[in-house]
């Protein structure tokens, strides 16, 4: 990869990481409920589901699977499913108490919380449509592929962690400051309500 292509990827990845998005909404909803320790979790489900995705392009399944008709509407249609299904437990779920919980319980929940976070990325269209669409064009065709491949991966990865726990760290020192105030539980279920919007529309785009 050259010089000038990695720069081009790195500017790239760099704006569409920064534009709120489905990931950037469940790192602060997570941050805003559990803490930057959540947010961190969730975070690195998010940046699995980055891994996955770059080694489906490598084993050419990202291209059989858009070749697949209806398969893409189908992913679409259970990510905005699944975020809405996230926004209503946010909206419902009781206020957390600030009581200690046992290692063994946060233990399991963080294991909840990664693993709704790489759901929310495997079933994300901005990031579908990125694969599919627009990391083929860093792709230098002459050129061993999983070099390109892993250096695209590594910038990816540490750009998305950046910034998605930079929104997080904003989210979490507003639950702090307003902390055992109702206003906190209100910017849960308005982080909640902003994810079902967010299916919402996934579901009634084309």
């Amino acid at each position: 990869m050259s010089l000038d292509t990695f720069l081009l990827y790195l500017a790239a990845w760099t704006l569409i990481a920064l534009s709120p998005g489905p990931a950037v909404l469940f790192a602060m909803s997570q941050a805003a409920r559990h803490g930057m320790r959540g947010a961190a979790v969730g975070t690195a489900g998010i940046l699995l589901g980055h891994v996955v995705c770059f080694l489906l392009v490598a084993f050419g399944l990202a291209a059989l699977l858009a070749s697949v008709n209806g398969a893409m509407m189908a992913i679409r249609i259970a990510g905005a499913l699944y975020l809405m299904y996230l926004g209503v437990r946010m909206i419902l779920s009781k206020p957390r108490e600030a009581a200690a919980v046992p290692l063994a319980a946060e233990r399991k929940a963080h294991g909840g919380i990664a693993l709704q976070g790489l759901l929310v990325q495997l079933t994300n269209p901005k990031n579908l449509l990125f694969v599919l669409a627009l990391l083929p064009q860093f792709i230098a065709p002459d050129r061993a592929l999983l070099p390109q491949l892993g250096i695209m991966l590594c910038v990816t990865v540490v750009i998305d962690a950046i910034c998605l726990l930079a929104y997080a760290q904003i989210a979490a020192r507003g639950a702090r400051a307003l902390k055992g105030s109702r206003v906190v539980v209100w910017l849960e279920r308005t982080l909640g309500a902003a994810l079902i919007v967010f299916g919402v529309k996934l579901i009634a785009s084309k």
